[in-house]
């Protein structure tokens, strides 16, 4: 019995024509019709968009404590230039109270901390320096004749 099936295997396989039997035959790449040349991709060109790049970004880092030094969870950040009315950026702590922000370096910026119940925190950063980062941290306080 098994003989047969040996034999019924080998001329299975035989049968099988080469170039079905190799599992890694690639098709050619679709040739470009006869009088038409292939798109020419420039990288100069005028129209295009750059992409931007954060290699020069400045990044801000930073934890937020209630007035116990507990990790302070969602509270809001937001982020303007000095002088700027419209804040431009804006994030979330998370759940172990802390945040990354990627500014433009070049300028200061003033940054609040709020959160319901606490008085809310500012700092001004300064993003001029050369250096390309910043730790800060904010200790939230109760507002004054509010819930905790």
């Amino acid at each position: 019995m098994h003989g047969r099936c040996i034999v019924f295997f080998c001329s299975a396989v035989l049968l099988i024509p080469p170039a079905a039997r190799t599992a890694s035959a690639q098709e050619p790449a679709p040739a470009a019709p006869q009088g038409q040349s292939a798109p020419a991709v420039s990288s100069s060109s005028k129209g295009t968009k750059q992409k931007y790049s954060h290699a020069n970004d400045f990044l801000i880092r930073g934890t937020v404590f209630t007035d116990k030094a507990f990790a302070f969870p969602g509270a809001q950040l937001r982020i303007r230039r000095s002088g700027d009315r419209k804040f431009r950026w804006e994030d979330y702590t998370n759940s172990r109270g802390e945040f990354a922000i990627r500014v433009p370096q070049g300028s200061q910026y003033e940054m609040i901390v709020r959160a319901k119940g606490f008085a809310d925190q500012s700092k001004t950063i300064d993003a001029k320096s050369g250096i390309s980062d910043t730790n800060v941290a904010f200790r939230m306080e109760p507002l004054k004749g509010g819930k905790k």
